[in-house]
């Protein structure tokens, strides 16, 4: 590691009530990789929040090159040689990557000089290995590429502290690798990159420092080649105990809650995603859905809950055809879904906390009385969900993008399952959480399936669905490869038909 280039001193802030850093204290050195550890709302994204300008402190100091600064703003951080990735990222799709970057800028002028900008992102990427199309539209590319167009716009306004948010949540194994790569690259170039993570094994492969925060406080600092995941686990948790899930066992019900026949649905460029997919899911049973990212799954779970129509085939909710249905009769006949993208499909993050809970059933006689909101009823029900599900928030009536993004999805989860559905849809719904946040969720869908709910899980963790699922279906390019018991294979055979290497189904789908 080279010189110490940040130092963070006693950082406070605060929300009303709620202390979201209190004293925390950070070194950055150039050359390093630092990781940023902590369950949700342990005041990470806060932290660096503060360090790019998007809040001011309400105490402590900020030292840059051996300098205090005082940071207003995120174009001020920017200007200063610090830049952030967030977990969403902040592209205009319509608009291609070289416009994107320009836009990012500060030497805009006014005309766009096509062809210098794609010869300088092409230079950028070939310097730190981040293959990405200059002229491509944003909405034509994977995440992982437009999450390399995010750190393409950084580095072409000179970042010398790069900051990734979750940077590998959205990643596939193979991306979540090559990412890594990449910020190694940079940290020998002499840049400091601070990753925010959730992945004990992620941070100790990767990193050359780990800081774990907890209830907004600096728990543990180390050297990656320390730590174990008994002394991250302690540092992130305490001494509150995780109960292990253990794999699933029974019986499944013999009665059928979903059936798809011969599916096919298009993705948002017109190309078939999902081709053909027959599969019966019944009462109480966990399916789950293996795969790469990208090969159909988004597809198929828009589809079933009706946000994307089937251009052939039928799906069968107890009995009663819904291949036409509008979203809202699925929603009546008892079908929620857990989109992976919560902030876009999920909730509406301007909104606050109890207008999130009512967003499906506004309409209905369950929070409205002869027409009128009944607020008393939407606030007994937000408050029920708070204390039933420990979903953390600064108050009812703040906007849920305020929230942790483990707080944000425990507070989906509990609306998608009140009232006991038939059927939910869960799109990678522990990605991005810390331990604690993921086994909770993990627990309520366990506990839903044993009250006879339906549950397909959609999850690129093998581990996770040997542990959750009696089902398995493996997508390939948007073809069912296979079905398999949970207890009649493995992890070998199910990676084989993740790459395609289809053979005779052992267990009827």
């Amino acid at each position: 590691m080279g010189e110490l280039i940040l130092e963070m001193k006693n950082i406070t802030k605060t929300f009303g009530s709620v202390t979201a850093n209190k004293d925390v204290s950070l070194q950055l050195y150039a050359g390093e990789i630092h990781a940023l550890l902590g369950e949700n709302g342990a005041g990470k994204s806060t932290l660096m929040n503060v360090l790019t300008g998007i809040y001011k402190p309400d105490g402590g100091e900020i030292y840059y090159k051996g300098k205090k600064v005082s940071i207003r703003s995120p174009k001020q951080a920017v200007n200063m040689g610090i830049g952030m990735v967030h977990q969403h990222f902040r592209l205009i799709p319509t608009l291609s990557v070289a416009e994107n970057v320009y836009l990012y800028s500060e030497d805009r002028k006014f005309m766009l000089n096509q062809k210098k900008m794609e010869d300088m992102i092409r230079e950028c990427s070939e310097r730190f290995n981040l293959s990405v199309d200059a002229s491509a539209k944003v909405w034509q590319l994977s995440v992982g590429e437009q999450q390399r167009v995010e750190i393409i716009k950084l580095l072409y306004r000179g970042a010398e502290i790069l900051i990734l948010d979750e940077p590998s949540a959205v990643l596939t194994p193979q991306e979540a690798e090559q990412m890594f790569k990449t910020l190694r690259k940079m940290a020998d170039a002499g840049k400091a990159v601070i990753v925010i993570s959730h992945k004990m094994n992620e941070v100790m492969n990767n990193a050359n420092r780990i800081t774990v925060l907890k209830d907004g406080m600096v728990e543990d600092t180390m050297l990656a080649k320390d730590a174990t995941v008994e002394r991250l686990t302690k540092a992130v948790v305490g001494d509150r105990q995780l109960e292990e899930i253990k794999p699933k066992e029974g019986k499944v019900s013999d009665e059928c809650v979903l059936q798809m026949e011969a599916v096919t649905a298009m993705d948002d460029k017109g190309i078939p995603a999902l081709k053909d997919f027959s599969v019966t899911v019944h009462k109480g049973e966990i399916f789950g859905i293996a795969g790469v990212a990208g090969n159909g799954q988004r597809e198929l779970g828009e589809v079933i809950a009706g946000l994307r129509p089937a251009v052939s085939g039928k799906l069968i909710l107890e009995g009663v055809d819904v291949t036409k249905a509008s979203i809202r009769t699925r929603i009546s006949k008892g079908i929620s879904f857990i989109p992976e993208d919560r902030l876009h499909t999920g909730l509406v993050p301007g909104l606050n906390l109890k207008e999130n809970v009512i967003l499906k059933e506004f309409k209905g006689n369950k929070y409205c009385r002869r027409g009128l909101l009944n607020f008393s009823a939407i606030e007994k029900a937000a408050e029920r969900f708070v204390s039933k599900y420990e979903i953390k928030n600064g108050g009812l009536d703040l906007p849920v993008s305020l929230m942790s993004g483990g707080n944000q999805q425990k507070l989906l989860i509990a609306r998608e399952v009140d009232g006991r559905p038939a059927l939910i849809i869960a799109a990678y719904p522990v990605r991005g959480l810390d331990i604690g946040a993921a086994e909770t969720i993990r627990e309520i869908l366990l506990e839903e399936s044993k009250n006879g709910t339906a549950v397909i899980l959609i999850s690129e963790e093998l581990e996770e669905i040997f542990k959750m699922c009696d089902r398995v279906g493996v997508l390939c390019n948007g073809e069912l490869m296979g079905v398999r018991g949970i207890h009649e294979t493995d992890l070998n055979e199910i990676g084989k038909l993740m790459s395609g290497e289809r053979n005779e189904v052992k267990a009827h789908a």
